[in-house]
């Protein structure tokens, strides 16, 4: 089987977390490496929660810390929702390996060139990182096959009625990336909230008896009690839907349309502009939008990963 050679930017951050646990048990990937950012929490907790995680799984991909704050703006982050520590109140030691000095945005650039147009970056943080990556490196666009981004939405938000978080962080860097020219697969709040866990299937993976399958259900729980307390009827998967849709997308339904992202605004900061439901169009179709999922078969994957893990 030949490998996806990937890269997963992320800001762990509990969906973080359950994303990476499920991306080191998907055969078809080559995890080549794990890029933090600031987002969810400040970049040295995201990174400090990544090589608690790598542990836990037993993996030895490389972690590349990047950037404390949004390019052009002060951070913004969801504390109130990931907890603290990014970690959802789960104590877990921070393993004392030292991580490369190289920073996320150079280590991505870097391995692209050594993947000759293969990588992928799935990218389910704020994208200041592949922002940064972008101004520095006039090719990088060229040097990677797509990116698969959790963030946006074609219809509403979840940090204001207009935005979606990873967007809303660093929109400048967003819309950076929507304008590079490279494939770009969104999967945003239109299909990443269809992607939910009920507490009675994550209960259900935590009986598969692996420390890994644990962290996956204690990481949940306090999003999951939010969750609820709002009438969903789970938490969702909003950064395993971008992984899983990497290698899956037999299991969603997505189509073309032209994306920007406003930068200008005040209450429409970080909406993500798309003509997917407008008759006037863009000039240009830029980003495929993932709108909806087969949930029976997304939720059946995830078990399968899951179950895979035996220690």
């Amino acid at each position: 089987m030949k490998k996806i050679p990937v890269i997963i930017d992320c800001d762990p951050g509990v969906d973080d977390t359950a994303a990476l646990l499920l991306a080191c048990q998907i055969p078809e990937l080559d995890v080549r490496a794990v890029t933090t950012v600031a987002g969810n929490v400040g970049v040295d907790k995201t990174t400090a929660n990544a090589k608690r995680v790598r542990n836990i799984i037993g993996a030895d991909f490389p972690i590349f810390q990047g950037a404390d704050k949004p390019m052009f703006r002060d951070l913004v982050t969801a504390a109130e929702f990931h907890g603290e520590d990014g970690f959802g109140g789960v104590e877990l030691p921070i393993p004392e390996e030292d991580i490369s000095e190289e920073k996320a945005w150079d280590a991505m650039y870097r391995i692209a060139k050594e993947c000759d147009g293969e990588l992928v970056i799935i990218a389910v943080a704020p994208l200041t990182n592949i922002g940064i990556a972008l101004a520095k490196y006039k090719e990088f666009p060229n040097l990677v096959k797509k990116f698969v981004i959790m963030g946006g939405a074609a219809v509403g938000g979840n940090v204001t009625p207009a935005a979606e978080f990873n967007v809303y962080v660093d929109p400048e860097a967003a819309d950076m990336l929507f304008c590079c020219g490279t494939p770009i697969h969104m999967c945003g709040l239109d299909v990443t909230m269809k992607c939910y866990i009920t507490p009675e299937e994550v209960k259900q993976i935590a009986d598969f008896g692996s420390v890994q399958a644990k962290l996956f259900h204690d990481v949940l729980q306090n999003c999951m009690k939010k969750y609820m307390q709002s009438g969903n009827r789970g938490v969702a998967l909003h950064d395993p839907a971008a992984v899983l849709y990497s290698v899956y997308p037999q299991m969603f339904t997505a189509e073309e349309a032209g994306v920007r992202v406003e930068t200008k605004g005040t209450r429409t900061l970080g909406k993500t502009v798309t003509d997917l439901y407008s008759d006037k169009q863009f000039e240009q179709h830029n980003v495929c939008v993932v709108t909806d999922v087969d949930r029976t078969a997304f939720i059946e994957k995830v078990f399968a990963l899951m179950k895979q893990y035996t220690n």
